[in-house]
């Protein structure tokens, strides 16, 4: 009996390329975790929905204005223009005005944030780092009296985050170096800086100080001191044409200490603020990276460390005067932060919110910020 054959070309089995099999793709083929899976669908489930929002965004402030004029127009006895105007000009006085911008001092003396633990972070608090980096900025620039700003080791997912979500728009940034080198490269330029024509004045708590201009001979050098909460040292005072180093890090406490014997592989000198002389706190000394700057910035103003931790450290930190402490500075009211201001990490609104701030750094509203490990 003839064996049964097909019409057509005979073909070696051998010879014949199989294409893989979808499961056998699946397998050569990294497996990503539900958790993942739902993070990349909803991350790309918000980028899709980013320019609804903008639009949603400019329909609220068109109506917001269409009741501030409406509520103009009921107090108006004619319609004449310079009486529509005063109305309008009554009627935006009931609501919070934005603080008009002025002129600020630049001062000799410079903060360095230390983001070399890109590494160690989780996506998560690198958004959380980013948010902080955004606010410091920003407060840097409204200080009365402002510092000399660096961003040390960036690069890796910071920076692409910088470049794609918020949009490059830190490139436009004044006032602020963001460089690849470390924190030791920072230090140095920073102290090029502070001895040059742009390095800053002796103005507010440096104002009493008398200091000779550092390129003489018989001046004093100014000090580099790394800041963290586990150093056996205590910083009792800001001293100009000095650089003061924060680690960038936003880690829940997972890598205790990792600041401090970063610093002391170094060989450089290590402080911590004066929290506890001040302060009675509920939860541990360690704040967040845009707290430490903010309450260096108040006690350039105030030279009083008791009203800037009173000013700056959250609520929720639970701090409070400890008994005989007086506060120096003529201000007597405290502002602190609310407690859900400071808390994260963030998702949803929060990357909206962080991009907006990235484009205008110096009078957007600051709505978040996230625990971290900045002293």
């Amino acid at each position: 009996m003839m064996p049964y054959r097909t019409q057509g070309p005979v073909v070696d089995e051998e010879t014949v390329a199989v294409p893989p099999s979808d499961a056998a793709q699946d397998e050569t083929m990294p497996t990503l975790s539900k958790n993942k899976l739902k993070k990349i669908r909803r991350d790309q489930a918000w980028e899709e929905g980013r320019e609804k929002r903008k639009e949603l965004r400019k329909i609220r402030n068109k109506e917001r204005k269409e009741r501030k004029r409406a509520a103009a127009d009921q107090n108006v006895p004619s319609q004449s223009p310079q009486g529509k105007r005063k109305a309008e000009d009554d009627a935006g006085s009931q609501v919070a005005k934005k603080p008009k911008h002025f002129k600020t001092i630049q001062l000799p003396i410079s903060f360095v944030i230390d983001c070399g633990f890109d590494d160690l972070m989780l996506d998560g608090e690198r958004k959380s780092l980013a948010s902080q980096i955004t606010r410091s900025y920003s407060d840097n620039c409204r200080a009365p009296f402002r510092s000399c700003l660096f961003v040390s080791s960036f690069g890796g997912h910071l920076k692409e985050r910088y470049d794609t979500v918020l949009s490059g728009h830190h490139r436009n940034w004044k006032g602020i170096r963001f460089l690849e080198g470390d924190f030791e490269e920072a230090a140095r330029q920073a102290d090029e800086l502070m001895k040059g024509d742009l390095g800053g004045k002796l103005a507010g708590a440096f104002k009493q100080i008398e200091s000779t201009h550092p390129a003489e001979p018989d001046a004093e050098p100014g000090e580099v001191v790394y800041l963290t909460s586990d150093s056996p040292d205590t910083l009792t005072e800001l001293k100009p044409y000095s650089t003061y180093i924060i680690g960038g890090i936003v880690d829940k406490n997972r890598h205790k200490g990792i600041c401090y014997q970063r610093a002391m592989d170094r060989g450089m000198k290590t402080a911590k603020l004066p929290i506890g002389d001040y302060m009675k706190m509920t939860s541990r000394f360690v704040l967040a990276t845009n707290h430490v700057v903010e309450i260096m910035l108040r006690w350039l103003e105030l030279r009083d460390w008791a009203m800037a931790f009173l000013q700056v450290i959250p609520k929720r930190k639970g701090g409070n005067l400890k008994n005989g402490v007086e506060i120096l500075s003529k201000s007597s009211t405290a502002s602190t932060h609310d407690d859900e201001a400071n808390d994260g990490p963030f998702e949803g609104d929060h990357t909206e919110r962080e991009t907006r701030d990235a484009g205008h750094p110096k009078g957007f509203d600051h709505n978040t910020a996230a625990k971290g490990t900045g002293a």
